[in-house]
């Protein structure tokens, strides 16, 4: 089994400030789903199936022509069974305000998860968050980032735009790093 060089977790649980670039291949080969040296708690195959759900999502994004795409949250973390996988691409504001990406993005998912309208959440079994749809379906949520602000604020109360709220741990405000995904396979 071949291990993706990532640095370990900081004794906080958290990737180390940077962004990290990998292809999809080189995250399922990694810590993030294989799990820190000597650890048997982790659940590798919960891990390896939402980066498998996240694979579907980025391959519909990529054929739209989105190719900037970041993950991070608690499958990032030192966390031995994330609920999910949290991340956003970049796009042009046009594009996602005249609703075509949205329509071009469900042209291409035959569950039509793609939306951000809030009143598509549903609740989720014991979670206090109700969920978009992709969520339920993939349990992946990717935001589009066009330089807006996230609803995020650091610990000033200034509202961050999810470059900066994504490199930050919503826990503590310290620093983290983030996965940006490379290129095709």
């Amino acid at each position: 089994m071949s291990l993706v060089s990532l640095p370990g977790f900081t004794a906080e649980g958290l990737l180390p400030p940077g962004d990290y670039v990998l292809k999809l291949g080189e995250i399922q080969e990694s810590m993030l789903v294989l799990g820190p040296v000597g650890r048997t708690s982790w659940d590798r195959d919960w891990r390896a199936r939402l980066v498998e759900n996240l694979a579907v999502l980025i391959g519909q994004l990529r054929q739209v022509g989105i190719s900037d795409i970041f993950i991070d949250g608690s499958f990032v973390e030192d966390k031995d069974h994330p609920n999910d996988i949290d991340g956003y691409f970049v796009c042009e504001l046009p594009f996602l305000a005249s609703g075509a990406l949205e329509r071009e993005l469900n042209l291409l998912d035959p569950h039509k998860i793609w939306t951000w309208d809030p009143d598509s959440r549903r609740p989720y079994q014991g979670y206090p968050k109700k969920q978009l749809p992709m969520w339920h379906q993939y349990r992946v949520e990717l935001y589009p980032h066009y330089g807006q602000p996230s609803g995020i604020s650091d610990k000033f109360g200034n509202e961050l735009e999810f470059p900066s709220a994504f490199r930050m741990s919503r826990r503590d405000g310290q620093r983290r790093g983030i996965v940006k995904i490379g290129g095709e396979q």
